[in-house]
């Protein structure tokens, strides 16, 4: 699920506003200084992230030759089916990630809903629709729009766009969510959203040299007409994204970098789960478009390296009448849990994030031990596994079994990414192979579990558990979104974790395959450095 589910309910509002005339937007200075200044001293760099795209739906699709863009370049570039994403495995924790080249413990973000301490309330960046509605519209976009790389993002987790703007190079984002730069940006609030709201008509922020977030921001109105009207949810969909491309790619205008966000398969996948094909050959014919603006597809990889990455798997979720929703206020029953939309008071003993096959688990009553609540949680088949921290270790209690395994960074085992970890008891809930005498860990099920588990427990201030679901299942709050028999992600196994990355215009190979890790990549690319690989 992404960020642009804030949009939706800003457009369900504007079909009971009344419109008002827009005032002018302030001209934007991006198609003046994006162009890349380097002529031919390196490629430029294209980095396409389609949410929720998956490498078995591209193999499925190439084996029914109707993929013939995404096989022309899996055949003519590097093609992985195994880019380990970060976690949760959702929004705007995993574009944090690509773009800081840190996990959650980093950049700061720990998903698209989580509870601030230091703010004493529930984050919510768009979760769904009754959700926002029930915590309010107003702190939700303000969040949205304005903290969340104003505030929430951590200021000493430098984004590429910043690194690149150290190197004098380059750099765009066209309906990125996460797009913190050192250029000065406007984004223009229309009239209608503001009814409900009390945003200012302009939010000033710093970005990348070209950045576009549907109508908020669009450097190219009055140049090139792109679709981000009310019809097309505000201009966050894939053919404002492709065409804003094409146009800075026939104008000759592309800069160093340029991320593209690519939201429209997620919806799909969501509704009909991750067997769902008319998505991503909708996605294949756009790129066929943007290999096109170039002339022809040997000419596109000639001039440029195009990079296109999922962002998250998914789970095939359940019926309702298989009881795919693991309803957790009914858990707690006894226990004063936080309603979405309330204060945190005296009496509340336990807040609940959901994102979706995960969440965050508060903890407000000091009394309680983090234990009795993960022995409550985990006594539902349906969950996975339980973890939190006490003590300077890790604990990982699996669902329904019991079992425990214990764990902390440095040790004497290695994994395949040169971490050094410390485990004890079984190592089976967290499906680990743990070579003693040779002193290596190896992973199964969950991949770069420890880092990433870790990650997200270290990822902001507060006592709180994180809660995983069995394939098949969906962890659910009052008024948290479900998608019954459809397709659900947040959580950390390989299903959710593991995505397609196609590398197209250079033979240079990521030194891992984790997201984590593509920052430094794409840095090498663009500076000329190159990384030692595996």
């Amino acid at each position: 699920m992404r960020i642009n589910k804030v949009f939706i309910v800003m457009l369900s509002l504007a079909l009971i506003s009344v419109m008002g005339c827009q005032h002018r937007k302030p001209a934007e200075q991006d198609l003046l200084r994006v162009k890349s200044e380097q002529g031919g001293a390196h490629k430029k760099v294209i980095f396409l992230m389609v949410d929720s795209l998956m490498a078995q739906a591209i193999d499925k699709g190439i084996s029914q030759k109707q993929l013939p863009t995404f096989q022309y370049l899996t055949e003519h570039g590097q093609y992985y089916k195994d880019l380990v994403s970060s976690f949760p495995t959702m929004s705007v924790a995993i574009d944090s990630t690509v773009l800081t080249g840190q996990y959650p413990n980093g950049h700061g973000l720990p998903g698209l809903l989580w509870y601030s301490s230091e703010e004493k309330k529930m984050i919510n960046y768009g979760t769904g629709p009754m959700e926002i509605l029930r915590q309010g519209i107003n702190p939700v976009l303000t969040d949205a729009l304005i903290h969340l790389n104003g505030k929430h993002l951590n200021p000493n987790s430098r984004t590429i766009y910043e690194d690149l703007a150290q190197l004098d190079l380059k750099s765009g984002s066209i309906n990125g969510l996460v797009y913190r730069g050192n250029t000065e940006h406007t984004l223009t609030i229309p009239n209608w959203v503001k009814v409900p709201t009390s945003l200012p008509k302009e939010i000033k922020v710093k970005g990348p040299d070209f950045l576009t977030l549907g109508a908020l921001s669009n450097p190219l109105e009055g140049t090139k007409k792109l679709p981000d009207d009310l019809t097309d949810r505000l201009g966050l969909n894939n053919k404002y994204a492709i065409n804003a491309v094409n146009y800075l790619i026939q104008a000759d205008k592309l800069p160093d970098f340029l991320y593209v966000y690519l939201p429209d398969l997620d919806q799909k996948l969501h509704k009909h789960g991750p067997s769902e094909l008319k998505g991503v050959i909708k996605v294949d014919q756009q790129l066929q478009s943007l290999l096109n603006a170039f002339g022809s597809p040997e000419k596109a990889l000639n001039e440029v390296i195009i990079i296109i990455a999922g962002d998250s798997g998914m789970t095939q979720l359940l019926p309702a009448e298989q009881h795919s929703e693991i309803d957790m206020p009914a858990m707690l029953k006894g226990i004063s849990v936080l309603k979405p939309g309330e204060e945190v008071k005296d009496e509340t003993e336990v807040a609940l994030a959901v994102n979706e096959t995960m969440a965050y688990v508060y903890n407000f009553k000091p009394s309680r031990s983090m234990r009795s609540l993960a022995d409550i949680l985990s006594k539902d088949n349906r969950i996975d596994f339980v973890a939190w921290k006490e003590n300077g270790w890790i604990h990982a209690l699996q669902g329904a079994t019991s079992k425990e395994l214990l764990y902390q960074a440095k040790g004497k085992l290695i994994d395949r990414y040169k971490q050094t970890w410390t485990v004890k008891q079984n190592a089976e809930v967290l499906d680990l192979t743990v070579n003693a005498d040779g002193r290596t860990l190896n992973y199964g099920q969950y991949p770069d579990v420890l880092e990433r588990l870790s990650g997200a427990l270290n990822s902001h201030p507060g006592d709180f558990l994180v809660v995983t679901a069995k394939p098949g299942y969906e962890l659910k709050d009052r008024s948290s979104p479900t998608h019954e028999g459809g397709g659900g992600h947040g959580s950390i196994r390989q299903a959710e974790s593991l995505v397609p990355l196609i590398i197209a215009g250079t033979d240079e190979k990521p030194a891992h395959l984790r997201m984590v890790d593509l920052k430094a990549y794409l840095l090498g690319l663009l500076s000329g450095h190159k990384q030692r690989t595996e």
